[in-house]
């Protein structure tokens, strides 16, 4: 399944096992996130049973690595048990490692979701918590070394929606951006966990577009925890309504951070691609 691109290989454990043994899990995952090798995608998440929501959700990038949320993973799985008759209802309740997300089906063709809307939680700001080693989280430098050996400076602002996020605003993003300073900003120390990379235009007050390095797996086509991101900073450092459309390479995301909650919510879309049996 995918959600504007960002795709992952979707495994059932409502009737398969999941595999508990983490060094077999990596090579598993790893396996069937490759594009050439395996089946291919952005990395794999394992919808398995919950004793207090509808599913569970178990993310895990390409490199095998865990991750507790993904924005766009998270309505994919409720895509599935929606349109599997795994729920009843339009609410669908899904634990993650980053705590109990709340979706709600937005549209639905031929009884199956199509778009959904996801309450992604309350942002975390809070530098320890994030974590980053930074004591300013909303305006900060950090820096990378371009490929003469200068070094270049961004300013950026650090968010956590359940994984760490650095924001950079800039006039253009380009390919040196994502592809030379975002695998370096990615390891960069203020980030003690790593961090996902997001570079962003502004095109009005309520519209952005972004490009996103991502932790464990390099540049995706879309990353619903990033967009969220990308929202409660814009608001953070001023540049921003609450309310803002993001395009992203992979299609469009709405997002809103409700000034009252105090939430963040994500609508998109999610698409089943294929489904199919591997040894």
């Amino acid at each position: 399944m995918q959600g504007c691109g960002n795709d992952y290989v979707y495994i059932d454990c409502f009737r398969e096992a999941f595999p508990e043994d983490a060094k077999q899990r990596g090579a598993l995952v790893r396996r069937l996130s490759d594009r050439h090798f395996g089946i291919g995608g952005d990395g794999v998440i394992f919808i398995c049973p919950s004793e207090s929501a509808d599913a569970r959700m178990r993310m895990f990038n390409a490199d095998g690595s865990e991750s507790a949320m993904c924005g766009n993973g998270v309505r994919c799985v409720a895509k599935y048990v929606f349109d599997r008759r795994l729920v009843s209802g339009d609410e669908i309740r899904i634990e993650t490692e980053a705590g109990e997300k709340i979706i709600h089906v937005a549209e639905v063709q031929a009884g199956c979701a199509t778009r959904l809307r996801v309450d992604m939680g309350e942002p975390i700001l809070s530098p320890r918590e994030i974590p980053a080693t930074v004591e300013n989280n909303v305006r900060f430098t950090i820096s990378a070394t371009d490929k003469l050996g200068n070094q270049r400076e961004f300013q950026a602002t650090a968010v956590s929606m359940g994984n760490p996020h650095c924001v950079i605003f800039v006039d253009k993003i380009t390919d040196e951006m994502v592809f030379h300073f975002g695998p370096q900003l990615e390891h960069h120390p203020f980030f003690p966990e790593r961090a996902n990379i997001e570079f962003i235009e502004r095109l009005a007050s309520n519209e952005l577009r972004m490009r996103v390095w991502e932790r464990g797996t390099g540049e995706t086509l879309a990353c619903g925890t990033g967009a969220s991101a990308v929202c409660v900073a814009g608001v953070l450092i001023g540049a921003t309504d609450r309310a803002v459309r993001i395009h992203l390479p992979g299609g469009d995301l709405d997002l809103e951070w409700d000034e009252t909650s105090r939430h963040v919510f994500m609508t998109g879309p999610a698409v089943e691609v294929f489904t199919g049996e591997i040894s």
